[in-house]
């Protein structure tokens, strides 16, 4: 820990990290240095054309043993039973994304493409519907090297037609859970433990979770439970949005008593674990309310789930797909905003306990946006990667970085004002510290109390996090108080 004896009681010596203007709100920095309380606006890259011709199925993962985002789509290539699985590797730099040239993964016609990064054994796990082989289930294995992926033998996991599929990564078992809908089986809801070996991929036997008509899932492993969390509407039960948690034992699941978050017709929904508060959040379409998008917060205990409120996000969308921004600590949702024409939109928001706070949303695309696959959170770059069908380019595949609003400022880091003038980055700072009196102010009201905010300022408005500054004695001076 970086620290500098203080010089007198009620002030505090630190080596700063970065420069710290006088008189500014200071947080304290986990090795023990000190920063001025800092906030960045949301920011979108510049798209980058990935495919030039028209593209589905669209869906994105990032191998952090590359640091590279490898993205999967179909391709028409001509149509007329011509279609292939196609993949380009994408490399983030700054805000930019740049690609390899489109190389064939599987030569068949392939439909409901997911993918995720089995993070046991570095490699690249691609479930889908395959109509060259009359809709049955398959997944293919892929290993990154430079731009370069080597695919393994597609291995069916389901002999019936399955759509829908959703594929995650369970980082205890070192398994992959597929949920999809089996079709030949009055369209149950289904899922499949598959485990990794080199290039392959062997499957236990399905297990349905749902016994009625069940589609637009989400999945979303749950570390801190050590469970996988389903989320789909159920046409058995009025069409209303339903989760159910899973365990996996060996090559087999098992599931608890499925759980209702949205008593309405639901359409369209995604799942993402959210490390940060420990808690599933489930993006949906709320059809019992003009096709609104909301989130929910799901908190799971043993093989059940609770949920909070529902929080909308938007007025009227669809098409969601979700990560985890683990530098701003907030959840990302993309979707097509039928309320904006269509266009390709994002936005971010922050769990507190069982509800959500969410940013401005942002247009990333200002045409018909379709196929808006899963977002791949580039860790290295601190990057969220949304892949989509740009409509207005001729149904090009595309791609754009985006980077969430964020700030160092959180309900526990805040320890005083800055004093005795300003200080560069590595120097030794002051600060006035809880119960003492911070001379550097001005504008102040005296009697009124002061909160800091994200970007730094002071207001006698909260902010969230909502940290209080201290109560003015006067135009230019604070308690400083927690």
């Amino acid at each position: 820990m970086r620290t500098i004896p203080d010089l007198k009681e009620g002030t505090h010596r630190a080596v700063t990290t970065g420069s710290l203007p006088n008189g500014k709100p200071v947080v304290v920095n986990a090795d023990g240095t000190v920063s001025v309380v800092t906030a960045t606006s949301a920011s979108l890259g510049s798209a980058a054309v990935f495919e030039t011709e028209e593209v589905s199925f669209n869906t994105a993962v990032f191998d952090s043993s590359n640091n590279k985002v490898v993205v999967v789509y179909r391709t028409y290539n001509g149509g007329g039973g011509n279609e292939l699985m196609e993949y380009v590797v994408g490399t983030v730099s700054g805000s930019s994304i740049s690609f390899s040239s489109p190389a064939t993964a599987y030569n068949g016609d392939p439909h409901h493409i997911d993918s995720v990064f089995d993070s046991a054994n570095n490699r690249i796990v691609i479930s889908f519907r395959n109509d060259s082989d009359s809709g049955k289930g398959y997944a293919i294995v892929g290993s990154l090297s430079g731009t370069t992926v080597t695919w393994g033998t597609a291995t069916k996991f389901e002999d019936g037609t399955a759509t829908f599929g959703k594929i995650c990564f369970d980082t205890t078992a070192n398994k992959v859970v597929i949920a999809y809908r089996d079709q030949t089986n009055s369209q149950y809801g289904t899922a499949v433990v598959g485990t990794i070996s080199g290039t392959s991929i062997s499957f236990g036997s399905p297990v349905v979770f749902e016994s009625a008509s069940t589609s637009y899932y989400g999945i979303a492993y749950d570390s801190n439970a050590n469970k996988t969390v389903i989320s789909y509407k159920d046409a058995g039960n009025s069409n209303y949005g339903t989760a159910i948690v899973g365990t996996i034992s060996g090559t087999g699941i098992s599931f608890g008593s499925a759980v209702v978050f949205e008593a309405a017709q639901t359409n369209f929904s995604d799942a993402v674990f959210d490390p940060n508060s420990n808690k599933i959040v489930i993006a949906y379409q709320d059809a019992g309310d003009g096709d609104a998008g909301k989130a929910i917060i799901g908190t799971v205990s043993g093989t059940s789930i609770s949920f909070g409120n529902p929080v909308e996000f938007s007025a009227n969308t669809r098409d969601y797909s979700t990560v985890f921004d683990s530098s701003s600590n907030k959840v990302i949702i993309a979707y097509k905003n039928l309320g904006n024409s269509n266009y390709g939109t994002v936005i971010s928001g922050l769990v507190s306990g069982t509800s959500i706070a969410f940013d401005s949303e942002v247009v990333f695309e200002a045409a018909t946006t379709n196929y808006i696959g899963s977002v791949a959170y580039d860790s290295t770059a601190n990057k969220s990667v949304m892949v989509y069908t740009d409509a207005g380019n001729g149904g090009d595949g595309t791609a754009i970085t985006f980077a969430s609003s964020s700030t160092n400022l959180t309900s526990e880091n805040y320890i005083g004002i800055s004093t005795g003038g300003t200080y560069a980055d590595g120097s030794s700072a002051t600060v006035d510290i809880i119960g003492t009196v911070n001379g550097q102010q001005s504008g102040l009201t005296a009697a009124q109390s002061y909160y800091v905010q994200t970007d730094g300022t002071l207001s006698e408005t909260a902010d969230d996090p909502e940290v209080f500054a201290g109560t003015a004695i006067s135009a230019t001076s604070l308690v400083v108080k927690t």
